[in-house]
């Protein structure tokens, strides 16, 4: 159903998967083809056209750091540093 709306995020994702369940394909696929325009209309546009209100979706949660994603950053802050403090020194010759 993607490929009819615009889908910009997680939260819309969930919007259309539960538009899905409760009022079906079809049902999405006309509220879709009442929408003026020629490009994909909003999800709020549709659920305007299907007469629905979209329910309060939990926030996700927020990833952690891994210890391996904090060496990474680590070693690319060191990389910059090193290429910083080169081009400083040489700006200084």
């Amino acid at each position: 159903m993607e490929h009819l709306v615009r889908v910009y995020n997680e939260k819309d994702r969930q919007t259309l998967e539960w538009l899905r369940k409760h009022v079906g394909d079809a049902a999405i696929a006309s509220a879709v083809a009442q929408c003026a325009g020629s490009g994909k209309p909003y999800l709020s546009t549709v659920c305007r056209r299907l007469g629905v209100r979209i329910p309060a979706f939990s926030a996700p949660l927020r990833q952690t750091s891994s210890p391996v994603a904090d060496y990474s950053l680590a070693t690319i802050r060191s990389i910059l540093a090193a290429r910083t403090a080169t081009a400083k020194l040489g700006a200084a010759r």
